[in-house]
């Protein structure tokens, strides 16, 4: 009864944090049994920045999900999903930095302020970074008002991740599906769309109850 109770409450903080590391577990066990041949780096590299992606518009995605359903158990794993977001991203990082770059300062820093698709993926990885450290409880009672205005720059960080995608992909049409879907989860967030979709949703709720309410009533029997 006991586990039963916990698993309605957690089972889709178990599903994400399972669901997460199962691509960083397959990227392992396919390095180790040297499935990537071609252009290992390259292919680890975008395997982990679009991994990185998914995860930070399912982080996006939380808040119009919670507003067109009213589930507020999405919100729970809201800031799991940005966490290893960032873990990926580093994953990501690291990858360019080892094995791209084989740790070369001077190639670095050329790379990083030089072109255009490095300078976005490095600015919206810095961006995330600030958010991960101050994603805890403990920020949020040091900066107060502020942390709130801070977390904002998520947006700014998903526009420039899908710009470094769309910069360094050959083919513009899966970034920019990706950047679409940005689009339509920002504009779900401002107060006048979210307000229709929340007024809408509790209107449909109250006639589903009363529907209901009706068709127990119809069902009851007649003494």
């Amino acid at each position: 009864m006991v586990l039963g109770t916990w698993w309605r409450k957690n089972w889709l903080r178990v599903l994400v944090h399972i669901g997460a590391w199962v691509p960083l577990s397959w990227l392992v066990i396919q390095y180790l049994q040297g499935s990537f041949v071609v252009d290992p780096v390259r292919e680890m590299t975008t395997y982990t920045g679009k991994t990185a992606l998914i995860l930070l518009m399912l982080s996006l995605a939380c808040t119009p999900i919670s507003t067109v359903t009213g589930l507020k158990q999405v919100l729970r794993v809201r800031r799991a999903l940005g966490v290893y977001s960032l873990v990926y991203v580093s994953v990501h990082f690291a990858i360019f930095v080892g094995l791209d770059y084989r740790f070369d300062p001077g190639l670095l820093v050329e790379a990083i302020f030089e072109q255009r698709y490095v300078i976005v993926g490095f600015a919206a990885g810095v961006i995330l970074l600030l958010l991960g450290v101050t994603s805890t409880r403990g920020w949020q009672r040091r900066l107060r008002r502020n942390w709130k205005r801070l977390h904002r720059l998520v947006y700014v960080a998903g526009i420039l991740v899908v710009a470094h995608f769309l910069w360094l992909s050959k083919d513009p049409q899966e970034p920019l599906r990706y950047g679409a879907l940005l689009v339509g989860l920002l504009l779900l967030r401002l107060p006048p769309i979210r307000g229709a979709i929340s007024r809408l949703r509790r209107r449909l709720e109250s006639r589903l109850k009363r529907n209901s309410e009706r068709g127990l009533g119809v069902l009851a029997p007649h003494r």
